[in-house]
């Protein structure tokens, strides 16, 4: 099923609007990571729960951690954005701490995003300024629900992360 994050079904929508609310926040962030990894893994990356039930465009964004090093999968809201870039947003679901996939970016900003059964690298950096402003507008059209996060993440400043495709490298960089 092909979603498109400007146009999910009205059924979609509503159940975009209960997710926002803090109860069923706070069940969702307890369980559909955990059943959007093994749907995402039994479809081979094509499609996840959170997608089938919300329009969200769902992606697996691929970090080593901060620390260990080790390779970490995390089942995200990937919104399409400028030149083949996207937006994630570090809400945590409106928790106070920022989630760990952010930390792991900050420290390996080189990453993997599986998007429809493709993988593909890119660089991942903070959006500041009015980078941010556009990235943020963007995706509170996507989901609403960003706004509510917002306030209930009290003085922390929900990051805004774009990822890239690198840049291309030149036969003098061989």
């Amino acid at each position: 099923m092909a979603v498109n994050p400007d146009h999910p079904r009205q059924w979609q929508r509503g159940v975009q609007r209960i997710a926002a609310i803090r109860p069923v926040t706070r069940f969702f962030s307890l369980c559909l990571p955990f059943l959007d990894r093994q749907l995402i893994r039994w479809s081979a990356g094509r499609t996840s729960l959170t997608s089938l039930m919300t329009g969200f465009p769902i992606v697996t964004l691929r970090t080593l951690g901060a620390r260990s090093g080790i390779s970490r999968e995390n089942p995200l809201v990937g919104i399409p954005f400028d030149q083949g870039s996207y937006i994630l947003i570090a809400s945590n679901w409106g928790q106070e701490r920022h989630p760990a996939w952010y930390h792991n970016l900050r420290a390996h900003p080189r990453v993997q995003l599986l998007r429809a059964g493709i993988v593909q690298e890119y660089v991942a950096h903070e959006a500041e300024g009015e980078e941010r402003v556009v990235c943020w507008r963007r995706a509170v059209e996507v989901y609403a629900g960003y706004e509510a996060y917002r306030h209930r993440a009290g003085d922390r400043r929900i990051p805004v992360i774009v990822l890239t495709p690198p840049a291309p490298s030149s036969p003098r960089d061989a």
